[in-house]
């Protein structure tokens, strides 16, 4: 472990720039907010997207790039004054670098409860192949 410093306030600043990353505001480019996970032979992507309805999302896939793009419309409140507004609304897009190519008919993408689920599958002649090594 890390003996302190000398200055007292080391440790303090430290933190506090650990709490300003982990808590940084959402820009433009991280939405939607996205995780991946890769198998032996599928990626799944998932991405929150609340307030955005299937109908106003676009998904393409083209070799190893995912794109995910659409837009949150603004609800209106019509006679009322918005007196604070922290969600982002408009148009958005994602680019994901996959780590293969996928087969663009063997997408399979769920909008559910806000979150959208898009599992690409590897095309069948990019999974490794077992050789049988015969003796002699």
């Amino acid at each position: 472990m890390a003996r302190p410093t000398a200055d007292p306030l080391a440790i303090m600043r430290l933190l506090s720039q650990d709490m300003s990353r982990g808590f940084r505001p959402m820009t433009a480019r991280d939405f939607p907010p996205i995780n991946v996970w890769q198998g032996a032979n599928s990626v799944a992507v998932t991405a929150e997207l609340p307030g955005v309805k299937p109908a106003d999302l676009d998904v393409e896939v083209h070799n190893d790039m995912l794109t995910i793009s659409g837009e949150r419309k603004s609800p209106s409140h019509e006679g009322e004054t918005r007196r604070r507004s922290e969600r982002a609304f408009g148009r958005f897009g994602r680019l994901v670098r996959l780590p293969y190519r996928v087969d663009r008919d063997r997408v399979d993408a769920r909008f559910r409860d806000g979150v959208l689920e898009i599992e690409l599958h590897r095309p069948e002649e990019d999974l490794p192949r077992r050789i049988d090594v015969r003796a002699g």
